[in-house]
């Protein structure tokens, strides 16, 4: 069994995170800049099996598009086509930056290491893991 690794896309800079090869836990993994995805992910797969692609699908509350929408939208088209053998699925990623921000705080981050962007992208794909883990998982 492989690893599903979920994508927490932006603008600017892309949070990843990875279940285990059990896929039983969520691990935040990393942060990149958004237009090395593909190359981030082809390196990766040549050392850990991956199974599965989740891509946080950002809108609002009425279901409508963000600003963010078209991005996800990119990625999921750029890994569909770069990894045509590994589904790819969209997950409701309505606030997964608050939720990660909150986490940080809980964690007892100063308040110049919980501004770091980065780690707010990391932890709001290791969110969005999580979440999904537990849908799947009946729990």
């Amino acid at each position: 069994m492989g690893r599903i690794m979920a994508i927490d896309v932006g603008g600017k800079r892309t949070g990843i995170a990875v279940t285990d090869p059990l896929q039983i836990i969520a691990t935040g993994l990393i942060t990149i800049e958004a237009h090395t995805l593909v190359d981030f992910i082809k390196n990766y797969i040549r050392t850990e099996q991956v199974d599965r692609f989740i891509v946080g699908w950002p809108t609002n509350w009425d279901d409508s598009p963000t600003h963010g929408t078209p991005h996800a939208a990119k990625a999921i088209q750029l890994l569909q086509k770069n990894f045509p053998t590994i589904p790819v699925e969209k997950v409701d990623e309505r606030y997964t930056s608050k939720m990660a921000k909150d986490a940080l705080l809980e964690m007892g981050l100063k308040k110049k290491d919980r501004r770091d962007k980065k780690l707010v992208d990391e932890v709001a794909a290791t969110i969005l893991l999580q979440e999904y883990l537990r849908s799947v998982q009946g729990s």
